[in-house]
């Protein structure tokens, strides 16, 4: 089986890199959303009140509306709740479907506790997993908060079994970490002489 987001061979429908970037997205999202709803004023007009907007004349809303329409807490309460309800469809088809109001940090920790059987399980754990990184990438454009980039180093010279062959997953590092793990075969590079190993023995093309 290989990763629906990066196609490195794992024996789920993620690989440990990604689960754990889903498992990072679900923890942070409830928080970051509660910041979006800081950082975005509301509107603050009745019926006898409005605020011009696109080709009016006059004062305009300080807001963008088009961010506020598309990234709010609501509209990431509605989509992680869906998220929840399709997991617990697949999982337990014979269970009724409990209809209740959406709460973000409340389906967010129920699917982080199902996350194992997701990266295993659920055959649409990479579209949960893109979701959940577009929501957050949306909600820290707005707080001012991008998340850094991931580099490509190069590719895993680990020899995986008796009869020599290589790893050959595309190893990755984020500023600030100490030591490159592959995300398939979870051997860790730390050090000077494990970096010049693998800087060594890439392959030509790489």
């Amino acid at each position: 089986m290989t990763c629906a987001l990066c196609g490195n061979t794992t024996r789920g429908h993620l690989c440990t890199r990604h689960r754990d970037q889903l498992a990072a997205g679900l923890k942070e999202l409830p928080a970051l959303y509660a910041e979006v709803g800081e950082c975005l004023v509301p509107r603050r007009s009745t019926w006898g009140d409005i605020i011009p907007t696109r080709g009016s004349a006059g004062p305009r809303s300080p807001i963008n509306e088009d961010v506020l329409d598309t990234v709010n807490w609501g509209r990431a309460a509605e989509v992680m709740r869906m998220w929840r309800a399709d997991v617990r469809r697949v999982r337990w088809p014979h269970r009724p479907a409990a209809l209740r109001p959406s709460i973000l940090a409340e389906d967010c920790r129920w699917l982080a506790g199902q996350l194992d059987w997701i990266t295993e399980a659920y055959p649409a754990a990479g579209d949960l997993a893109r979701e959940v990184w577009t929501l957050e990438q949306q909600a820290r454009h707005i707080v001012g908060d991008p998340l850094p980039r991931r580099k490509v180093i190069g590719q895993c010279i680990s020899i995986t079994d008796e009869a020599g062959t290589v790893c050959g997953a595309t190893i990755t590092h984020l500023a600030g970490e100490s030591r490159l793990v592959c995300g398939v075969c979870h051997t860790v590079y730390e050090g000077q002489q494990d970096l010049l190993l693998l800087l060594h023995y890439q392959p030509v093309s790489a």
